[in-house]
């Protein structure tokens, strides 16, 4: 697949039909993310896989997005290992990268993806309640699973309005 065409057709899918993704698809998708640059190489990212519904529940109950997460075959939270972590913004600048590989190697794979964010809100519950260490400070959460429908086409700004 084209890597312009991925990053152009790739959108956010919120909806999920009913389907178990297998683990080497899962596998595959968080290599990807592994693969995203990182100062020194640093690589300060960690993952937790949850496909537990009764934990995926729970999950959800620390977003307004509950029925995201709740419908999603897997969710993948993603955390900054705080240890080895040298320079925070640029950390958090690369798990940014390592999300987007991630959302872009699911597509490639046909799965749908959403990062969500506003979980962050509570991300002090959220690492308590998955008994993960405090060395690892949560990032983000990516659903995924099957799309339920094809999402619309997606709309840009023009380039000319975003360059100072």
């Amino acid at each position: 697949m084209k890597v312009f065409l991925a990053i152009k057709k790739r959108r956010s899918i919120r909806k999920y039909r009913k389907g178990v993704l297998k683990d080497k698809d899962i596998y595959k998708i968080i290599e990807a993310g592994s693969w995203a640059p990182s100062g020194l190489n640093n690589q300060p990212w960690r993952f937790k896989i949850i496909k537990d519904k009764s934990t995926k529940e729970k999950l959800s109950d620390f977003t307004k997005y509950k029925r995201i997460i709740r419908e999603s075959s897997v969710v993948i939270c993603v955390f900054l290992d705080k240890q080895a972590s040298y320079h925070r913004e640029k950390d958090i600048m690369a798990i940014g990268a390592c999300i987007q590989n991630m959302l872009l190697c699911a597509y490639e794979l046909g799965i749908g993806s959403c990062w969500l964010g506003e979980i962050l809100k509570r991300k002090s519950r959220v690492t308590k309640y998955l008994k993960i260490h405090p060395r690892y400070e949560l990032m983000a959460v990516v659903s995924l699973g099957y799309p339920l429908k094809k999402p619309p086409k997606g709309r840009r700004k023009n380039i000319k309005n975003l360059i100072l």
